[in-house]
């Protein structure tokens, strides 16, 4: 059985404007988006009316920039013109409608715009076992290629199930194909939709064929090469149009525009020949290429660092003081070393800048401080976080071969800045941290050393570029996990915890001023009680620091600002009741010392990240058990002080008058109250062995005697560290008498007179001195 196509909903007319395809085929149900340059086609579209229908006819050469009549294929397309979009630069696009095959026939005008005479052949097909088999093989294959062009679209794989005319589908085919203009051609002017159907699937054999052959050159990598090399054959068609039109070449204007920023930029030497070859490169390539842009960026990292620009010292000393005083309180010894070093450096110009290592617990104002030295110094200000960073490539930049590369975050700031000298913090140096790709603190030895950072290399740049200019300032909460080679090339300054004394004089002088500006009360400002301060620091903040005593005082600062934008009665004096009411019940509770004096239970002091506080140690004896047992979390160090303690009071028990007796037949079991909380560290080791020795001897130890000290096995007492914060946990807890091993006499210089008259300190330098000041004789 026989049929014809259905007519089509479009009839074509007997006469058509014929429009010239170059570099393109048009088949009959198949929709193609077209470009037209040509003046008299943009003319004869721009004025046509919606669904207008024209003869498209492929050009038998591409390149003819006026084809008439006698250049263009005899058999073409009809087509409904769907949209047509005028283009600013020129031109137009427009989306077309193949219809039906039209075979040009007597001409009519042969002057712009051509118009002739055509003639529509429609498709007879049969349907039979063939024409089914050849459409199912068609199918099959077409989603082969197509899978391994692209993702086949959930659309298309419609269509093509629902697609069963032979000569249609072979148009549909012919559409996405990628062959030549020829055999697209070809494929046109076939009438029989059967024979047409097997060029299609020939061509199409061809094509998966090739894929096989070559499976280790995917897809993408054919059409990137074919866009290169189009890309290439453009723009060289662009730059020959333009030099025939005398117009400037812009590849060549940026390339004469980077010479020129290289050329002021002030590089060294070395550094601009690196630069000139690469523009020289940049200048032969083809600005399209991928390429191009990476030497592109390249060249502009190079030209817009400050190589020779720096802003220029403010050395007046007493200026920087008041800039200092101003921003923080205390903190001397910071505040000394940077007037040192604008001393030297009014005496001296030439100096390396200082690599300063602050190390403190959080809240103490570390980073802050950073902000205040760039402005006493009158130098701009940097700061980059380096807490769990793990790839040193970001430290050192990753080399240019890799895709993506950039410099490090180093390079990147100081590009950033626009200045070859400014003040770089390094926030967390101590959380750094490193697997497979590297070791960024191994990376940071070069940049935080005086003497090699004049020729540091990022890995990105290849050249050395000198930091000796910065003055490179860290941060770290701990020393001990920042490794040695780090640690020796910077000079540490430790900012301890500050008492509650000084927080009162911080939060009076900085922190209630700034809060009450911040919550809109400068206007209506309110006054803080000495005791409303002290009930704050004490009842609802524990740390070293003012970051969370400052969050106390500016949440009420907001309750008073609400309570008097609600039209309440403003409150201009804030007590320890208001405190009360505004923060609502206490929330931190401190240890405090017993209220009687008691066998196997002594008050050492701990330094924690928070500051100082008061830690008891109870010790108890089991009958008929052996061994130690201990409990209270604590850490290795801890431990071993409790077995040291132990050890030392076995070995001499003879000498204090304690039977061997005791120890053959009981256990201990040595408890560190507040179980939750983590302890470690050696300085606990005279306050166990003061517990141990009173429960053996039977000797009540004083409630108010505080003890902190390291205990050896021949009894001696090792100096600690934190001692002006132990000391004013003392203070806190009401003890008036606190041990300390003589070794740390030279580090009461910090600590007031105040402190030192209201408390008395006793130095030792054996075990058996401190039982004799801390146990009931």
């Amino acid at each position: 059985m026989s049929q014809k196509n259905k007519a089509n909903a479009f009839p074509v007319p007997k006469r058509l404007p014929l429009i010239p395809l170059q570099g393109s085929v048009l088949f009959p149900h198949t929709i193609l988006p077209l470009f037209f340059h040509s003046d008299n086609i943009v003319k004869l579209l721009e004025a046509v009316s919606p669904h207008f229908v024209g003869g498209f006819f492929s050009q038998k050469k591409e390149n003819t920039l006026n084809p008439d009549i006698s250049d263009l294929h005899s058999v073409g397309v009809a087509g409904r013109i769907l949209q047509v979009v005028k283009l600013p630069e020129g031109g137009v696009n427009v989306l077309v409608e193949g219809i039906s095959r039209i075979v040009m026939g007597k001409h009519v005008s042969e002057e712009p715009p051509m118009l002739a005479h055509v003639e529509e052949i429609t498709d007879e097909e049969e349907k039979s076992i063939i024409s089914d088999t050849l459409v199912q093989s068609a199918r099959s294959l077409f989603k082969l290629y197509l899978s391994r062009e692209t993702a086949l679209p959930r659309e298309t794989d419609g269509v093509l199930k629902r697609l069963e005319s032979p000569g249609r589908l072979a148009d549909l085919i012919a559409t996405h194909l990628d062959v030549s203009l020829i055999e697209k051609q070809e494929i046109l002017e076939c009438v029989d939709p059967l024979e047409r159907l097997k060029r299609v699937l020939l061509l199409l054999s061809g094509k998966i064929q090739a894929f096989e052959t070559r499976p280790s050159l995917s897809p993408e990598t054919t059409r990137n090469s074919a866009k290169a090399k189009k890309g290439h054959m453009v723009w060289q068609q662009t730059k020959s149009i333009q030099k025939q039109l005398g117009e400037d070449d812009p590849h060549a204007a940026e390339i004469s525009e980077l010479r020129e920023r290289a050329r002021s930029a002030e590089m060294p030497k070395k550094v601009e020949e690196v630069a000139e070859r690469e523009i020289s490169r940049l200048e032969r390539m083809n600005p399209t290429s991928a390429e191009y842009t990476v030497s592109r960026t390249y060249v502009d990292y190079l030209v817009t660092l400050p190589w020779n620009r720096s802003t220029k010292d403010n050395l007046d000393i007493n200026r920087a003081e008041s800039i200092l005083n101003e921003d923080h309180y205390d903190l001397e010894k910071v505040k000394d070393r940077i007037l040192e070093y604008l001393a030297v450096k009014k005496m001296r110009k030439a100096m390396k800048g200082p690599i300063l290592c602050f190390v403190g617990p959080p809240g103490v104002g570390k980073t802050s401080l950073g902000k205040s030295i760039a402005r006493a110094l009158g130098r701009r200000f940097i700061r980059i976080s380096l807490g769990g960073m793990r790839d040193e490539a970001e430290i050192r930049g990753h080399r240019r071969t890799y895709v993506g590369a950039l410099p490090g975050r180093i390079i990147q700031e100081i590009r950033r800045s626009g200045i070859r000298n400014p003040v770089f913090m390094l926030d967390e140096v101590d959380k750094i941290g490193q697997d497979f790709r590297g070791d960024p603190a191994a990376a940071l030895l070069e940049v935080l050393d005086p003497e090699q950072n004049s020729s540091f290399t990022d890995h990105y740049l290849d050249v050395p570029f000198d930091l000796s200019s910065v003055m490179f300032v860290t941060t770290a909460n701990s020393i001990s996990p920042i490794p040695p080679a780090l640690r020796d090339r910077m000079e540490v300054i430790h900012i301890p915890g500050y008492t509650d004394e000084e927080k009162e004089s911080i939060a009076t002088a900085f922190l209630i001023p700034h809060q009450i500006e911040e919550n809109g009360l400068r206007t209506n400002p309110i006054v803080f009680q000495p005791e409303a301060i002290q009930k704050i620091i004490q009842e609802y903040t524990q740390e070293a620091g003012v970051r969370n005593f400052e969050r106390e005082i500016a949440a009420i600062c907001r309750k008073v600002t609400r309570e008097l934008t609600q039209g309440k009665e403003q409150r201009r004096i804030i007590n320890s009741r208001t405190v009360e009411e505004f923060l609502g019940p206490q929330r931190v509770f401190r240890e405090v010392k017993e209220e009687r004096d008691d066998i196997g239970v002594a008050m050492g002091l701990a330094w924690t990240e928070n500051g100082g506080d008061i830690m008891f140690v109870e010790v108890s004896r089991l009958r008929g058990e052996k061994g130690l047992i201990l409990t209270g979390s604590l850490g290795d160090v801890m431990k071993e002080s409790v077995q040291a303690a132990l050890s030392y009071i076995r070995s001499h028990a003879r000498d204090h008058g304690i039977s061997q007796s005791l120890f053959s037949n009981h256990g201990f079991h040595v408890h560190f109250p507040a179980g939750a909380i983590p302890k470690e560290g050696p300085s606990a080791g005279a306050t166990i062995a003061v517990a141990l020795f009173s429960l053996l001897a039977e000797r009540p130890v004083r409630h108010d005697v505080a003890i902190t000290g390291e205990l050896t096995l021949t009894g001696k007492i090792l100096p600690v560290g934190g001692v002006k914060e132990k000391i004013h946990a003392a203070l806190r807890a009401d003890v008036r008498k606190i041990i300390l091993p003589r070794k740390n006499k030279a580090h009461l210089e910090d600590i007031t007179n105040d402190v030192l008259t209201s408390i008395e300190i006793v130095f030792v330098n054996h075990i058996s001195d401190v039982f004799r000041e801390a146990l009931i004789q």
